[in-house]
């Protein structure tokens, strides 16, 4: 049996295609603050998914948090969550990667966050255990962290020794507090810890308060990425990057073509290549089109 002519055209574009991977990113980018995703947007992924380029959405969210937005897609994507520090298949729950902190690395790290006056919340890869992070207390002054906890009732759990004896697997973790805090405390764990970690502090925006998010050196959603295309043999000038926040930054520059959204800070748009529409203006839909373009 031929091909329709759009079957045609469609076979065209697969074979012409100039980026061969779109990761997105997801809070202000794939979903609204609202987490609604368009059916617009979904179309446009769609559309991607059946040109033939791999769609792989790259959150800082955790694992649990993401996993709702995939059904609708209809597409087999890997998920990059935890900005970088594992990598799941949805459809399986397979860990295709994590990020591990050496024990002494994780030990130093929490050691730094209770001089600083802070509650670490780690996070290890135990979505099969029916929870996502440990705390070592559910009762806690920082009001920023107090509303993280009321708002994930189900998802944590209670390691009381956890500052004299971390958890072993853990790939990242966070505490929460002001902008200004947060920044600071981030710059103090880079002076204690010589470098060994890797930082971002950002706010998503079903919180109030400003997150210190930690990982293993060098663990960035880029990093990730790389490593999924390595396996399938897509080099990077092939990779199209699409985010709005500061642990976009690296695969924005890294890739062969960046794109920021409209509503994206500014330091990630003078990272980028192009700026797309806003979220709320469907912007991946613009992206989707100049891909397939």
């Amino acid at each position: 049996m031929g091909l329709s002519p759009s079957e045609s055209g469609l076979k065209d574009k697969i074979v012409d295609l100039r980026y061969r991977i779109l990761v997105v990113d997801i809070d202000g980018t794939l979903v609204s603050q609202e987490e609604e995703l368009s059916p617009a947007t979904r179309d446009a992924l769609l559309r991607a998914g059946r040109a033939g380029i791999h769609v792989i959405l790259a959150t800082g969210r955790r694992y649990s948090r993401t996993l709702h937005l995939v059904e609708p897609l209809e597409i087999d994507v890997p998920l990059i969550t935890a900005s970088g520090a594992l990598v799941k298949c949805p459809h399986t729950h397979k860990t295709l990667h994590c990020s591990v902190f050496p024990d002494d690395v994780l030990r130093r790290i929490v050691g730094v966050l209770v001089a600083e006056g802070y509650e670490p919340v780690l996070c290890a890869d135990t979505h099969d255990q029916g929870f996502d992070y440990y705390v070592a207390r559910t009762e806690v002054e920082s009001p920023e962290l107090t509303e993280y906890l009321r708002l994930n009732p189900y998802h944590g759990r209670l390691l009381p020794d956890l500052v004299a004896h971390p958890p072993a697997g853990v790939f990242n973790g966070f505490t929460m507090g002001t902008k200004e805090q947060m920044l600071q405390l981030e710059a103090t764990l880079h002076t204690q810890l010589d470098g060994n970690l890797s930082t971002h502090v950002l706010r998503s925006p079903r919180y109030v308060g400003f997150m210190c998010e930690f990982a293993p050196r060098g663990i960035t959603k880029w990093s990730a990425v790389r490593r999924l295309a390595a396996d399938w043999g897509i080099p990077d000038d092939e990779i199209c990057a699409v985010g709005d926040d500061v642990n976009d930054i690296p695969m924005i520059r890294g890739a062969g073509l960046g794109i920021a959204m409209g509503n994206a800070l500014p330091e990630v748009k003078a990272a980028a290549d192009r700026i797309a529409p806003t979220q709320q203006e469907d912007g991946l839909v613009q992206v989707v089109n100049w891909l397939l373009d």
